[in-house]
């Protein structure tokens, strides 16, 4: 099925949800938003980055700022730069010679992560300029900008097919007015919206959220 454009979600939700289903839905079906120094910092890095321009350098042709869209996926969302690199199986641009294969390039602040949540974001605007330009994009790269390095990703089956099921749930979830409960393993150190979640309330299930709440309240007032 095709997505309607009034239905399509935020590429850039790809990266909550790969680190809490319930911090997305937060953010996407309950519209709650705080900010701490974390997205701050996160926000002004990509602001440097966000300026719409087409530049060539070393045969490489760089467009920064770019618009992605994928109706399959029911996603939209903005790449920080995709360079066009020359390529047998690339495509045709527009007063240029030869073919050429894009790459999607995503900055990002800090160090390289574990989880997938950056790697899937990457793959998911790999997969909006598929769409876009009919071709199969092989990698790309994440830039980190505490360690200045670019790190490459493959696009693999098992990368893909995870972007595919989280698109689905989140269509789900917005479709259905879900919000996930706190899960087992929950990765609230730093999260923006700790206050709003109250992950400790909610994870708690031996019946003592009322002892939570006073101990919360008598702890406040001895510190008013």
């Amino acid at each position: 099925m095709n997505y309607k454009e009034e239905d399509l979600l935020a590429l850039s939700g790809l990266q909550h949800y790969f680190y809490c289903k319930r911090q997305w839905a937060l953010i996407e079906v309950e519209r709650q938003w705080v900010e701490n120094f974390f997205t701050a910092e996160g926000r002004l890095l990509h602001d440097r980055v966000d300026n719409k321009c087409i530049e060539h350098k070393e045969g490489v042709i760089i467009e920064r700022s770019v618009s992605l869209k994928s109706e399959k996926l029911g996603i939209y969302g903005v790449a920080d730069v995709v360079e066009f690199h020359k390529s047998e199986s690339g495509i045709k641009l527009q007063n240029q010679e030869g073919l050429w294969m894009p790459k999607p390039i995503e900055y990002k602040r800090g160090m390289p992560k574990e989880n997938i949540c950056d790697r899937a974001q990457l793959c998911c605007q790999a997969m909006c300029l598929e769409e876009l330009f009919g071709v199969k994009i092989e990698n790309g790269y994440l830039f980190y900008w505490q360690t200045r390095r670019r790190v490459p990703v493959i696009f693999d089956e098992g990368l893909r097919t995870a972007v595919i099921n989280a698109c689905a749930d989140m269509h789900d979830m917005i479709n259905n007015g879900i919000t996930p409960e706190v899960p087992e393993k929950a990765k609230c150190k730093n999260c923006s919206l700790f206050n709003v979640c109250i992950p400790e309330v909610r994870k708690n299930k031996s019946g003592k959220v009322e002892k939570y709440i006073d101990d919360n309240i008598h702890w406040f007032n001895e510190h008013a």
